[in-house]
């Protein structure tokens, strides 16, 4: 089977199933009582709208309007498809849709209107406002989209953008500022050449020209030849004021010498002889699709210095509007903008051109693996599914519109910082208080397994988001080779120390303090020597107990288990032992500690109280008031043995002591998790609300739980953090992401009590 009939079966079955479409409504409040009706619908409904009459501003506050967004075309220049109807553009309506709520967290509906007349559909999406709360246009046809769009911009107070038009030309914008930036050279003094006088060419050359490219220095070709000055054949008043006064006639006489080549025309119209007249260091932006202008390889091959940008998700340099049209929506909606202006424009190109030339996040590399994402030629633009885009360009935007005066709802740019980011990474609201009590003390956290490429990148984030100091644990050509390749800033010994195993001048002291724990329970000195050479959790716990370090992290790869064993041999001692590893839960509607997920198979009736009390002070850590339930098959005494029994003891040694949180059991999870169901089963019981945090009498029914809420329930795993042991040592598992070591840092940053 070919890939193409491959992939055109598989698309439609993409589309087809499980339900017809990419879309669907769901409701945002419950619906589940006679209450709930009356609030959502008559009566209640009325106060909602009497206040949205006295204040239409208010509909922000009442309705969805604030966040909602329309995707509307007339389907008359559907992507490479052309004038094919507003009914057949509709899955391009709806995937629109999908990716401002996938990347923006932005609700759509997708509009299809049956009008060619374009100030007959101006009216239609003028007469929508009330509905939305921005448009955005889409695959209109030139130069109806251009009446289209004035018309609703003049008449509507509320953002409209042609996503052909502007979005296409942000994101060429960004990616020629950032290939200027590669070949060296400016845009004032830049010859372009460009191949198509429709919607986003036009667009393009517009935004070029803001960013300063002179008009004198734009040659403007369409299937005409050159637009020059006199020129009547397929002519518009946007091809025009592009006109140039020359006696060249076509592509091949005026690539001479150009800088830039943009292309949004169609396949093969620039041919390698045209590539070889261009200047050195040419840029090449061919973007028709699915095929370009010229292929990569052949415009490489006349000019090995090309620097390419295609349309393309399969060469390195896509162009694709999804880099730009979510985030700024999202920034013109957060502050109410009333349109979207130039101004926010460019504060787009350059937040997403910015963007390119920081560092690559780990997430962007964990959804591009085998690429190379380190700024260059082939690396002008971030790729998609960077996650730092929502809060560089969506806050670039909204600060534009603030400074600009388009903004009616102007916002502390700081705060609008941290709440994009909770947007993105779902533990970034409720990591904000452990991440503030780590940046009242500077630790030295060493990491065991400093040569994964996930450390690295968690070590970047520590040295530019924390006070924290880390340490890794690896070999320096090693590092140094994966820094560069990862297109990391950060060096070992200039930005954090680094302890080689094959080669430090503590090995000797490290290994005598090993033997000296160790030399009672069968470890020989040359076992000990052998250790503190090849086993970098032993190193990092013998780095803690000597001083060297505050805290280690390890665990990204091998048991559990095998790293405690060497943590308790070196750091366990009549103050520190473990207590159980409490696993954090980040879900949908809030977060849930679980215990112990790690440590005790079957824990003793001690083990689980001292697990509930650090259980209770690390949730404080993240600014949840504990509401503990000891979870088991036995319902509140209804089995007299097993883990009911266990969890019974443990509840009974808690009572003994002056403990400050509630804590019930033992219940299965559902009378946990379900205030009304617990207080039917045991009418008066001290838990008030959800329980929060699970406390488990076996470690596979913890375990459990946390990995199926972590695979189905699109649940978000922090830790398993280490009790007991003084917050000097934590053991993560090996599926831990860079942005989780990031975070199991920050918990590791702060002191805390015995237990906790």
């Amino acid at each position: 089977m070919s890939d193409t009939k491959s992939l055109r079966e598989d698309a439609l079955k993409y589309h087809e199933f499980p339900k017809p479409g990419k879309l669907e409504i769901r409701a945002t409040k419950p619906m589940a009582t006679g209450r709930d009706l009356a609030l959502a619908y008559s009566p209640g409904v009325a106060e909602a709208c009497i206040e949205i009459s006295k204040d239409p501003t208010t509909a922000s506050r009442y309705t969805a309007r604030g966040n909602l967004v329309a995707v509307v075309s007339n389907g008359s220049a559907v992507l490479g498809l052309g004038n094919i109807g507003a009914l057949a553009s509709k899955p391009v309506m709806e995937g629109k849709a999908v990716l401002f709520k996938k990347f923006a967290g932005i609700d759509c509906f997708d509009i299809e209107v049956n009008e060619s007349d374009p100030e007959k559909l101006a009216d239609i999406v003028c007469a929508l406002e009330p509905t939305f709360g921005a448009i955005n246009l889409e695959d209109i046809k030139a130069p109806d989209c251009f009446i289209v769009e004035k018309l609703c911009r003049e008449r509507m107070n509320i953002p409209v953008f042609h996503d052909d038009q502007h979005g296409t030309a942000i994101v060429v914008g960004a990616a020629a500022t950032n290939a200027l930036h590669v070949a060296g050279k400016k845009f004032e003094d830049i010859k372009i050449v460009s191949t198509g006088g429709g919607a986003a060419g036009i667009a393009c050359l517009n935004m070029l020209l803001q960013l300063g490219v002179k008009r004198e220095n734009v040659w403007l070709c369409d299937i005409e030849g050159l637009v020059y000055e006199g020129r009547t054949a397929d002519m518009t008043p946007q091809k025009a004021d592009y006109a140039q006064k020359s006696d060249l006639r076509t592509l091949d006489d005026v690539i001479e010498g150009a800088d830039l080549f943009l292309g949004l025309s169609g396949p093969g119209v620039l041919k390698p002889e045209m590539v070889a007249k261009m200047a050195d260091n040419p840029i090449v932006f061919a973007l028709a699709n699915p095929t370009p202008e010229i292929m990569p390889d052949e415009a490489r091959a006349v000019k090995p210095d090309v620097i390419m940008a295609t349309g393309r998700s399969d060469f390195p340099n896509q162009v694709n509007n999804v880099l730009c049209f979510p985030f700024i929506f999202r920034g013109a909606l957060d502050v109410g903008a009333t349109e979207i202006n130039d101004a926010m424009k460019v504060a787009c190109v350059e937040g997403i051109a910015e963007l390119a030339r920081a560092t690559t996040s780990a997430e962007a590399a964990a959804a591009y693996q085998g690429e190379q994402l380190t700024f260059g030629r082939e690396y002008l633009i971030p790729k998609p599914f960077d996650p730092r885009l929502s809060e560089t360009v969506a806050r670039a935007v909204a600060k534009a519109a603030m400074e600009t005066g388009v903004a009616t709802r102007p916002t502390d740019l700081d705060a609008y910082r941290d709440q994009l980011n909770a947007g993105v990474f779902k533990s970034s609201m409720l990591m904000r208080p452990v991440f503030q009590a780590a940046a009242t003390a500077s630790r030295r956290i060493v990491f065991t397994e400093g040569e994964d490429e996930r450390v690295l990148r968690a070590a970047q984030a520590i040295l530019e988001e924390t006070t924290e100091k880390p340490i890794l644990i690896g070999r320096p050509d090693v590092i140094n080779t994966r820094c560069e390749r990862l297109g990391l800033a950060i060096r070992p010994e200039r930005d954090f120390e680094l302890v080689n195993p094959e080669s430090d001048s503590r090995y000797r002291d490290y290994w005598q303090s090993y033997h000296a724990l160790m030399a009672r329970k069968g470890v020989a000195p040359d076992l000990a020597r052998a250790i503190m050479r090849t086993n970098t959790t032993a190193i990092g716990a013998v780095m803690v107990h000597r001083g060297d370090a505050d805290s280690m992290i390890c665990g990204t790869f091998g048991e559990y288990r095998w790293h405690l064993n060497y943590v308790q041999q070196v750091l366990g001692n009549d103050t520190y032992s473990p207590d159980g590893a409490l696993s954090l839960m980040i879900l949908e509607d809030g977060p849930l500690f679980l215990t112990d997920t790690h440590v005790w198979s079957q824990p003793t009736p001690e083990q689980l109280a001292k697990a509930a009390l650090g259980a209770a002070r690390h949730a404080r850590r993240f600014g949840v008031e504990p509401r503990v339930a000891f979870c088991s098959q036995s319902q509140f005494g209804n089995q007299s043995y097993g883990s009911g029994q266990r969890l019974r003891e443990a509840i009974a040694i808690l009572d003994t002591l002056d403990t400050d949180f509630e804590y019930e059991g033992e219940m299965n999870i559902d009378a946990a998790l379900d205030a009304d169901l617990r207080e039917r089963l045991l009418p008066g019981n001290r838990l008030n609300g959800a329980a929060n945090v699970l406390v488990f009498g076996h470690a596979d029914a913890a375990s459990g739980v946390r990995n199926i809420l972590k695979t189905k329930g699109n649940a978000l795993a922090v830790g398993p953090i280490l009790m007991g042991m003084g917050n000097r040592v934590h053991i993560t598992t090996p599926s831990v992401t860079a942005r989780g070591l990031l975070n199991m840092a920050a918990i590791a940053g702060t002191p805390v009590k015995t237990y906790g």
